[in-house]
């Protein structure tokens, strides 16, 4: 699928966490699709400029900023230069995920805070820049994962922190769709992304996820972009504040 049908030209997006995985695959998606698009990054340049070039491959005007989403200082360059480049925003995606892989009795509360703050606080701080600049409306996706709901060892502070940023979904829905704003999250199955290589049992979890998922394979960032792309479109006008999970039927298992 390319994108082609569902016609977002002239839309402008931002991608945070864009450099690679999933946040490329959905910048690359949106420009395919006809918008322009600003990927945020925070460590790897290089792979963040190898997104550029598949955004504007695909047609798209791409743009670059460095930014640590939990930082309310960086964030206000980031919308300061988004709106210096393209003149407003329409699209606002929170992909941007970190977190400690480890079992909750050994967690720390810097480990517990770095987390929240990643995963699940950005989005407010997010929302509240990007909002204003959404004169004609928007769309906010943010990404999340199926340890929102279900528990997966070694996961707590990812999970808690995902389930509060799907819980900020639904609030900022209610808040924000009177506005013409629309916001709803995405929720990925298991996805062999570098995500994965902190967990110790990484060959297992793929192993066994691939052979319990009813579609016969693992989710791909593709997938998770295909979903994003629905939501942004006027095909998903009547979503609001709604999870889809792309895993391929591997929740429903049990």
């Amino acid at each position: 699928m390319s994108g082609i049908d569902i016609d977002l030209k002239g839309k402008r997006a931002l991608v945070t966490g864009g450099s690679r995985g999933i946040g490329r695959a959905i910048a690359v998606r949106l420009a395919e699709a006809g918008c322009d698009v600003a990927i945020n990054y925070l460590r790897n340049r290089g792979q963040a400029e190898e997104t550029a070039a598949g955004v504007e491959a695909a047609g798209g005007k791409a743009l670059l900023h460095k930014c640590n989403v939990a930082s309310g200082e960086d964030l206000g360059a980031m919308f300061e230069a988004i709106h210096e480049s393209f003149g407003g925003l329409d699209i606002l995606v929170s992909n941007a995920a970190s977190g400690v892989i480890k079992p909750a009795m050994e967690l720390t509360p810097r480990h517990w805070q770095w987390t929240m703050d990643i995963n699940a606080a950005a989005l407010l701080p997010l929302a509240q820049r990007g909002v204003p600049l959404m004169s004609d409306g928007g769309h906010i996706i943010a990404v999340s994962s199926l340890g929102a709901r279900r528990a997966i060892p070694n996961y707590a502070a990812v999970g808690a922190s995902k389930a509060a940023l799907e819980s900020l979904v639904r609030h900022l829905a209610i808040e924000l769709a009177p506005k013409g704003v629309l916001v709803n999250a995405v929720s990925a199955g298991v996805v062999d992304t570098d995500a994965l290589k902190h967990f110790p049992n990484r060959d297992q979890l793929l192993g066994e996820s691939a052979r319990r998922t009813p579609r016969g394979r693992l989710t791909e960032p593709a997938d998770v972009a295909d979903a994003v792309l629905f939501l942004v479109s006027p095909l998903a006008n009547m979503m609001v504040g709604q999870t889809i999970i792309v895993d391929g039927g591997y929740s429903i298992m049990g």
